[in-house]
């Protein structure tokens, strides 16, 4: 995960902006530094792709003698701004030790040193409904965007979905209308950058980016491109150890507890949701900007051949597919049914064809276990079968 391999695997998967990710820490703020080229207006660029200034901070604090454990993304105008934010922020924590440094700071002290460093900083809360480390989490989370920054809730202006949650989800608390709603993949190995992204149109200009977004203007804020939030890691409830993957109505009904172990279940984002929520399910806000859901093409590969993504015949198939189409969102958003059907193996096209109408069929994530999704039936992968005996 350096600049080269960012940038390598921006470039497969057709992304043209990246955060950086991780700026607090002091190494890659230093590569940051000496690999990145400025542009005009707050972006920076490295053979071709273009950066933003991002990192993701742990925020460990109490409220009224309740611990509450928030991730929070930080936007950042400039590398100067970045290394004044730096000095404030080591006096809560060690920014030395991990990439997502772990702060003692209230989330709304966080969002008044930001903005008294520059008024351009941007702050949102991160994976909003995952069990741990978000602002609705169940485990040590809100109820609301006003409990959790208080009189710093002017000043949040957008909520990342998070892999567990997609914006109809959101869309179900009329309290989150005035919220814009991001998607970024939290990847931690490069070839899953872009698994979740923005689609943007607006020049590459750091406030013509964070503008775009805050004012949900959908000219220039087109879509969102979401996992199915069943494939998250915490969609439905249950506990990884006892292998229970419990739907919310169950285990409301069963009282949040394990029907195998007998303890407390892990909450997931589904359970929250309905806890919150004052509107049925299928409501879309009338300023809503779209999203398209997506699995990312080494899964459909996968799924044709009846293998692993990280096996090295996925991996071949993938680079042949996107060398011959461009990039990978290319193949997945872009192209015409015809030219899939001409370019591609035909299985691997019908793959993609039918992840765009969402005709799959998914076993929820939960407990820190993602989901698992089929797009082929047994019966549909005859051949396949055969060739085992």
């Amino acid at each position: 995960m350096n600049v080269e391999e960012l940038v390598r695997w921006a470039k497969l998967k057709g992304i043209t902006l990246m955060g950086t990710g991780d700026f607090t820490h002091p190494l890659w703020f230093k590569e940051l530094k000496d690999k990145l080229t400025a542009n005009t207006g707050g972006s920076y660029e490295y053979k071709g792709v273009n950066f933003i200034l991002t990192c993701e901070v742990y925020n460990n604090f109490y409220v009224d003698g309740k611990a509450k454990r928030i991730h929070n993304i930080i936007f950042a105008p400039s590398l100067e701004v970045v290394e004044r934010l730096n000095k404030r922020l080591q006096e809560h924590g060690d920014l030395v030790s991990d990439g997502r440094p772990v702060l003692k700071l209230d989330a709304k002290d966080l969002v008044k040193i930001c903005l008294d460093i520059s008024s351009d900083c941007f702050i949102v809360p991160s994976h909003a409904w995952t069990p741990h480390f978000s602002i609705f989490g169940s485990n040590s989370g809100f109820d609301s965007v006003e409990e959790c920054f208080g009189e710093e809730t002017k000043n949040i202006h957008c909520l990342e979905t998070g892999l567990s949650s997609d914006p109809q989800m959101n869309w179900r608390l009329s309290k989150l209308d005035r919220y814009a709603l991001i998607s970024n993949s939290d990847s931690h190995s490069p070839h899953r950058i872009g698994r979740e992204a923005n689609a943007l149109n607006c020049d590459l200009n750091y406030k013509q980016i964070i503008d775009a977004i805050k004012s949900k203007d959908r000219k220039r804020f087109l879509y969102t491109i979401e996992f199915f939030p069943e494939e998250g890691k915490y969609h439905y409830d249950g506990h990884r150890n006892c292998k229970a993957r419990v739907a919310p109505k169950d285990a409301i009904r069963n009282r949040n507890i394990c029907p195998i172990c007998g303890r407390k279940l892990t909450v997931g984002v589904m359970h929250r949701v309905e806890e919150l929520a004052d509107r049925p399910e299928g409501f879309i806000p009338d300023n809503a900007v779209p999203f398209k859901h997506m699995i990312p093409l080494d899964q459909i590969i996968a799924d044709v051949r009846g293998v692993g993504e990280t096996t090295q015949s996925v991996e071949r198939e993938y680079m042949e597919i996107v060398g011959k189409c461009d990039n990978e969102f290319n193949v997945l958003l872009k192209m015409s049914e015809t030219e899939l059907k001409s370019q591609l193996p035909q299985k691997i096209a019908e793959g993609v064809i039918r992840v765009r109408e969402g005709r799959v069929n998914i076993l929820p994530g939960y407990d820190g276990e993602y989901g698992t999704i089929k797009i082929f039936g047994p019966e549909e992968m005859g051949e396949k079968q055969l060739t085992l005996f």
